[in-house]
């Protein structure tokens, strides 16, 4: 399979049918309850908007990671949740209005902010010598259409015809989840020869990271005693990202091979610390069940 092909058009078809797929679950209504809860909404905000961008970047200082690799780190930091973070608060119990709700919003803000911030640590990291480029507000302009136009045209679908976005939306969240590991496999089948390097460069960043903002978003959460549920859905929305976007913004929007890289390992980890961490979590909540018992 030709670079080509899976950038420019397996990525973006996959990544527009994702994004309809949520929309697909979203109302009007999950717009109206950040209002409801504006407090978890703020700390979710926060986690995943300010909190996990500065993680990485001090990672990606901290391991002197490669320049595509430190801007690949942050690519996929700024990426928002997704049908995997949603599902694994679902199968932890934690908040699942609260998970779509701060998915739907970080899914409408990201569009503006991964250019900007993507574009800064480009500069950063790789300064003038380098043949890629990101620009600003035509990159905004791409990821609207990518994300915000299916996302309408999902809740547009729902709004309609109920009982048919119900039976799509369940379909596209399991392809969601399947299709974002296809295409992680894929690139590992392209790149078999390297993976090794790819993981010692950007293996032991990604899982650092993962881990750090799972357990930072739901300590946070914690200490701003939130609820249970509500902490369990933060630590998710932090810690898992939508994986297809940030290969879509690093492959196809830049043009970056290696700038993918963080992306597939961090994808390849987080299925299993996402279930790790559920499997504490519930063991954590049942433990302290029984000491109240």
């Amino acid at each position: 399979m030709s670079p080509d092909l899976l950038t420019k058009v397996i990525l973006p078809a996959a990544l527009f049918l994702i994004m309809f797929g949520l929309g697909l679950s979203l109302r009007l209504q999950n717009f109206k309850d950040v209002f409801k809860a504006p407090k978890a909404m703020a700390i979710g905000l926060t986690g995943q908007m300010i909190l996990l961008p500065i993680v990485a970047f001090i990672i990606a200082l901290a391991f002197q990671l490669p320049p595509e690799i430190a801007v690949g780190l942050m690519i996929i930091a700024l990426a928002p949740g997704g049908a995997t973070s949603n599902m694994f608060t679902y199968l932890s119990k934690g908040d699942v209005s609260l998970s779509i709700s701060l998915t739907a919003v970080v899914s409408v803000i990201t569009p503006f902010t991964i250019p900007l911030i993507a574009a800064l640590s480009m500069d950063y990291f790789m300064g003038n010598a380098t043949e890629f480029s990101l620009p600003v507000l035509k990159t905004m302009v791409q990821l609207m259409v990518i994300t915000i136009i299916p996302v309408a045209l999902g809740m547009f679908v729902l709004s309609r015809w109920e009982s048919v976005a119900k039976k799509i939306e369940t379909v596209i969240k399991w392809f969601s989840v399947f299709f974002l590991a296809l295409i992680v496999l894929l690139i590992v089948a392209k790149n078999r020869d390297n993976m090794l390097d790819f993981f010692a460069q950007a293996g032991l960043a990604t899982l650092v990271l993962n881990i750090s903002v799972l357990m930072l978003g739901y300590q946070l959460a914690k200490l701003s005693r939130l609820n249970g549920e509500q902490s369990i859905a933060i630590g998710f929305e932090v810690g898992l990202q939508n994986g297809t976007l940030a290969l879509f913004v690093a492959g196809t929007l830049i043009g970056s091979e290696v700038m993918m890289i963080p992306a597939v390992t961090y994808s390849l980890i987080m299925f299993v610390t996402g279930l790790l961490f559920g499997y504490w979590i519930n063991k954590r909540v049942n433990s302290m069940l029984t000491k109240q018992a």
